[in-house]
């Protein structure tokens, strides 16, 4: 009992704390939530993770929807789609430590870049980028915030939630469906992504002063310290296995 039951509250601990970064900021549940569950509970990976990614966005939206960027949504979608796929093959053929390596090193550049610059420029190449990047990151390690969140820095908090909130619904039941056609998703991974619901509930019901605090001018900070978290969590658990 006890064997199943720590692994799902190391989870459960690591998805709150997760649910609270991404609810001030827009994104961060997966950077923070799927290298703990790889490593205490791997057999759910990364369909566990996708399932609480496919939920914590419906409470965003259900108070900034308004505020959603629907011309860069569209532009992030459409190359979404294709690293779905290109991602799904990373899980079924192609090392995923390889993939967090490739990935972590692109992030840390890019962040370094984009630090010493006011803004990435964000237009229609540079938003299917993101989006073609974040689905190949997403679908194979379940976290896939970071390309997207580095176009969308300059943004202001409640658009950059909404418009993110409303990429990771759609990406994660794309991934989700990428998944169980490709035979990667038990029903194990369900039933611990269910099981983790209730933490990320109550992360996303203490953000609120995280919401407010970073709104007053400090979110591009956060994004980028989040990313560079990111990546940094992502070398150290591909370069572990």
């Amino acid at each position: 009992m006890w064997s199943e039951l720590l692994p799902l509250l190391a989870g459960g601990v690591a998805v709150f704390v997760g649910a609270v970064v991404q609810g001030g900021i827009g994104f961060g549940l997966g950077l923070m939530a799927a290298p703990l569950i790889a490593i205490t509970n791997p057999g759910v990976m990364p369909g566990a993770v996708q399932v609480v990614n496919a939920t914590l966005p419906l409470f965003t939206l259900a108070a900034e929807w308004r505020r959603i960027d629907w011309r860069g949504l569209g532009f992030a979608l459409l190359g979404r789609l294709p690293g779905s796929v290109i991602g799904a093959v990373v899980v079924v053929y192609v090392s995923t430590s390889v993939l967090g390596v490739l990935v972590g090193v692109m992030v840390m550049v890019a962040v370094a870049l984009t630090a010493r610059a006011p803004a990435v420029p964000r237009n229609g190449i540079t938003t299917t980028a993101a989006g073609f990047l974040s689905g190949i990151t997403g679908t194979a390690t379940g976290i896939g915030g970071p390309p997207m969140a580095l176009v969308y820095q300059s943004a202001r908090g409640p658009q950059i939630r909404a418009t993110l909130a409303l990429f990771f619904l759609v990406s994660a039941v794309q991934s989700l469906g990428i998944l169980a056609i490709v035979g990667k998703l038990p029903a194990r991974a369900l039933g611990t992504g269910a099981a983790l619901i209730p933490f990320m509930i109550l992360g996303f019901a203490v953000s609120g002063p995280l919401r407010r605090r970073l709104d007053g001018g400090r979110l591009r900070v956060a994004v980028l310290a989040v990313a560079t978290v990111s990546a940094c969590t992502l070398l150290g658990q591909s370069l572990a296995r």
